[in-house]
C-alpha cells in the first residue's frame, strides 16, 4: 500500500519553544543545585513580555529574570525589532511551592504507598523503528534536520537575513511501513524585511534542503513550498503567543506514534509524563536495536503516587521474531519501571534537559541522552535466543 506521511518540526525561536527551553533552562539550574527538586515550571510569551508561572520546591535560589533573559539571547532574540528583545523585554514571575497533597504521593516513604511514587496519572508511549540509524520516523527526522540547519546558518552568518522563527514540514511517500521518496518540503523561515522571496527560495534549496535531505530521497515530482505566504518579516512571539508545551508532538514521533498527552518542558523526573516517555522510549529503542522487532511502540500507565505502573503494553505490527506478551514480559523482568528505576537507570538528576527542548527528545545524537543508548540491546537478543533456540536477525 502507497501512502503519504507528513511531519513538522520548529525552530528554537518558534514561540512554544522559548518557552519550552526557558522552562527546561529552570528546571536545569534548579538540578545544579538541588538534584531533589520538584519543578513544574511554565512560561508565556508574547509581545515585550515573559511570563514565569508554576510550582517549584527546591533548595535552590532561582535568578528567573538571569535565566528568561540567557535562554532568549542565545536563541537571537537580542534585536527590539523582533518584537523580543533579551534585554528590555518585561519578565514577571509567579511560582509558588508544590501541593503538599502531591508531595506526599511522590515524596518516598509519605503517603499511603512508601516507594517514590508516580508524579501523575496518566499514560506515556515510546517508539523506535528502522527508518533512520536513530532509529526514528523518517519525516520527522527530516524536518528536524531542516530547522536545525536554519539555525545553523542564522547563526554563523551564513545566511545573514535570517531571524529566528522557523518551520519546516517533509511529506514522505511509504510502501507499506518503508519510506520510498520526499513528496513535499515545506519551509517557512522569518527574515529580514529587505530580501526578496526569489532569494530566500535559492538560498533554502541551496543551502538548506540541498544539505540535509539525501538526494535520492527527491526527485523530479517532488514539491517545494517555501515561505508559501510570500512574506514572513512579523515572527516570534510579535507575531504569535508562545506557551509551553504545546509542541508535544514535535517533541516526540511527528505523528507517527501514539501520544499519551502530557508534556515535557519544565517537569522534573517525578513527573511520568516526561521520565515514562523517556523510559518508553529506552525500551522501544533497545528491542529494535536487538533485533527482536523492526518497528514497536511501548506504553506504560501509572497512577499518581502509585511506584509499579499499571499497565505495559507492546505493539510490534507484525515485524517482531516474539510474540507481543513474550516481550511485555521481557520488559518486566529486564527494565526498571517505577518512578525510582527510571531515574536510576537514566540517571535523570542532572541539568541536561535544556538541550532537548528544542529539535526533538528523541533520536538525538548530537547530544548525550542516556534514554537513546542501547546498551540493553545485548541483554534482549540474548534472552530471545534462549526463548526461540535460535539467534535474532538483526
Amino acid at each position: 500500500m502507497t501512502y503519504f506521511f507528513s511531519s513538522e518540526s520548529v525552530s528554537e525561536g518558534h514561540p512554544d519553544k522559548i518557552c519550552d527551553q526557558i522552562s527546561d533552562a529552570i528546571l536545569d539550574a534548579a538540578l545544579t543545585i538541588d538534584p531533589n527538586s520538584r519543578v513544574a515550571a511554565e512560561v508565556f510569551t508574547t509581545t515585550g513580555l515573559i511570563l514565569i508561572g508554576g510550582e517549584i520546591t527546591s533548595k535552590a535560589t532561582l535568578d528567573f529574570q538571569r535565566i528568561a533573559r540567557d535562554t532568549a539571547r542565545d536563541i537571537g532574540y537580542t534585536n527590539p525589532e523582533y518584537g523580543l528583545d533579551a534585554d528590555s523585554c518585561a519578565v514577571l514571575t509567579t511560582v509558588h511551592g508544590q501541593s503538599p497533597d502531591i508531595a506526599q504521593g511522590v515524596n518516598e516513604g509519605e503517603g499511603l504507598h512508601k516507594e517514590l511514587g508516580a508524579g501523575d496519572q496518566g499514560m506515556m508511549f515510546g517508539y523506535a523503528c528502522k527508518q533512520t540509524s536513530d532509529y526514528m520516523p523518517l519525516p520527522i527526522h527530516l524536518s528536524h534536520k531542516l530547522v536545525r540547519r536554519l539555525a545553523l546558518l542564522r547563526k554563523t552568518k551564513g545566511l545573514s537575513y535570517l531571524r529566528p522563527d522557523a518551520k519546516a514540514q517533509v511529506t514522505v511517500e511509504f510502501e507499506g511501513r518503508v519510506p520510498k521518496r520526499v513528496d513535499a518540503v515545506v519551509i517557512s523561515t522569518q527574515h529580514d524585511p529587505d530580501v526578496s522571496l526569489e532569494q530566500i527560495t535559492r538560498d533554502v534549496h541551496e543551502h538548506v534542503i540541498r544539505a540535509e535531505i539525501p538526494s535520492h530521497l527527491l526527485d523530479s515530482n517532488t514539491r517545494y513550498f517555501i515561505n508559501p505566504t510570500g512574506r514572513f518579516v512579523i515572527g516570534g512571539p510579535h507575531g504569535d503567543t508562545g506557551l509551553t508545551g504545546r509542541k508535544i508532538i514535535v517533541d516526540t514521533y511527528g505523528g507517527w506514534a501514539s501520544h499519551g498527552g502530557g508534556a515535557f518542558s519544565g517537569k522534573d523526573y517525578t513527573k511520568v509524563d516526561r521520565s515514562g516517555a523517556y523510559m518508553a522510549r529506552y525500551i522501544a529503542k533497545n528491542i529494535v536495536a536487538s533485533g527482536i522487532a523492526d518497528d514497536v511502540e511501548i506504553q506504560l500507565a501509572y497512577a499518581i503516587g502509585v511506584a509499579t505502573p499499571i499497565s505495559v503494553l507492546a505493539k510490534t505490527r507484525g515485524t517482531s521474531q516474539l510474540p507481543e506478551e513474550e516481550i511485555v514480559k521481557l520488559i518486566r523482568d529486564h527494565f526498571e519501571l517505577t518512578p525510582s528505576g527510571i531515574v536510576k537507570t537514566l540517571d535523570l538528576q542532572r541539568p541536561i534537559y535544556k538541550n532537548t527542548a528544542a529539535y526533538g527528545h528523541f533520536g538525538r545524537n548530537d547530544l548525550d541522552l542516556p534514554w537513546e543508548k542501547t546498551g540493553m540491546a545485548e541483554t534482549l537478543a540474548r534472552v530471545s535466543k534462549e526463548i526461540t533456540g535460535t539467534p535474532l536477525a538483526k
